[in-house]
């Protein structure tokens, strides 16, 4: 029979998940649940994709402010400390400020601007451009910063960021000072102790900051990588990959889930004798034409999957092949053609001109971003997605 359809995703409903529950045996019966009633099968290599938020509330992994304010205390001895380069951010950020601010006695917050890592905008180019202003050379106090840009909301949150960062840290008896700045190094004009709250780079601004002479230099990967006083924590990741429960309360990045990917892939091999592949997703990772935002809040995509899962897309480009090799064919000849060329191409194609516009990506952050817009952030009640069809190339029936 002639396959119709290529890639399928499908948001899959769940129960709302609490600290305890078996997960794997939830979503095992959910997915299995959805093809009987929906009418579809499951088939070998397709994809049952698992919401880091439903894993790490499983799991029961959550940290007060307090447990922040702690640890945040102890490893930089309590005084002064320079915060930089922070995502602006309720949910990502604003509760750990808060932590750190509880922690210590002042804080030189220091902004990227235009934008923070992320994309999300204090400004544009083209106010910087009007002004004179040198993003990458000049520093800005908040007062110049005031004179020559005024106050302004984000375009989505309707929020003034710099007002929000600065009243959350004084409402903790922390005194602060806000610097506008992009080079690291910057921050040790005003202090030698340093948390680096950058997310993709933060290793390079702490080689960079401690080749200069910082006396403590932290990540927020390295703030609760233990438990504080029973608090939830994240060995590789720390603060990353937080989000805000409530006012008091964060959610950690889930740890230790590899168990649950291998337990849900062996259910479901034992109840239907297909071989799927399992993965925990968070944010995905595609930037949105209209904001200019980065998606990619978490460290990483994916942090747990199957074997499967490991690599990269090794495909050729249709449109390539139909314009080059065979732009003599057409029709049923040309279909033929390519089919055939698919089903004879290399393991490897790196270099191959006829693979060209292929996207070079790993494919947990591919199907990883796809599950993310599949199951959005609101309140579709699909933490789990089932992709189907992911490995499946135009030759195959």
């Amino acid at each position: 029979m002639s396959r119709f359809v290529g890639t399928t995703s499908r948001g899959i409903r769940l129960p709302i998940i609490k600290q305890g529950d078996d997960l794997a045996n939830i979503v095992t019966t959910s997915v299995l649940d959805a093809a009987k009633g929906e009418g579809f099968e499951l088939n070998d290599r397709d994809v049952i994709a698992i919401t880091e938020s439903v894993v790490a509330r499983s799991q029961g992994n959550y940290a007060t402010i307090d447990d922040i304010a702690l640890d945040v205390k102890n490893k930089f001895k309590g005084g002064e400390i320079g915060v930089i380069f922070p995502i602006l951010s309720r949910n990502r950020f604003s509760i750990l400020l808060k932590g750190i601010a509880r922690g210590v006695n002042k804080i030189y917050l220091m902004l990227s601007y235009p934008s923070d890592e992320v994309g999300n905008a204090l400004l544009t180019y083209d106010e910087l451009d009007e002004k004179g202003i040198n993003p990458y050379s000049d520093v800005l106090s908040l007062e110049q910063y005031r004179k020559l840009f005024g106050h302004k909301v984000h375009e989505f949150t309707g929020v003034d960021y710099i007002d929000y960062y600065v009243e959350l840290i004084k409402k903790e008896n922390c005194e602060v000072e806000v610097i506008f700045a992009n080079q690291a190094k910057t921050i040790l004009d005003y202090t030698k102790k340093v948390l680096a709250c950058d997310i993709h780079t933060r290793n390079r601004t702490k080689r960079i900051l401690k080749e200069k002479g910082a006396e403590i230099v932290l990540g927020l990967d390295d703030i609760l990588t233990t438990s504080v006083n029973g608090s939830g924590y994240n060995e590789k990741y720390g603060l990353l990959g937080s989000n805000k429960s409530t006012e008091e309360i964060v959610k950690l990045f889930p740890r230790d889930a590899q168990g649950l990917v291998l337990d849900i892939q062996k259910q479901i091999l034992d109840k239907t004798g297909k071989h799927v592949e399992v993965m925990v997703y968070g944010d995905g990772a595609f930037k949105d034409p209209q904001g200019k935002i980065w998606e990619l809040a978490d460290p990483v995509v994916s942090p747990f999957f199957t074997e499967g899962l490991i690599g990269t897309p090794n495909e050729l480009k249709l449109k390539y092949l139909a314009d080059n090799d065979f732009k003599g064919l057409t029709g049923a000849k040309l279909q033929e053609a390519i089919k055939l060329k698919i089903k004879e191409k290399q393991a490897n194609l790196v270099g191959n001109m006829a693979s060209q516009g292929t996207t070079p990506r790993q494919l947990t952050d591919l199907i990883g971003s796809l599950c993310d817009l599949t199951s959005g952030s609101g309140d579709k009640g699909t933490p789990v997605v089932l992709v189907q069809g992911y490995f499946v190339n135009y030759s195959q029936e």
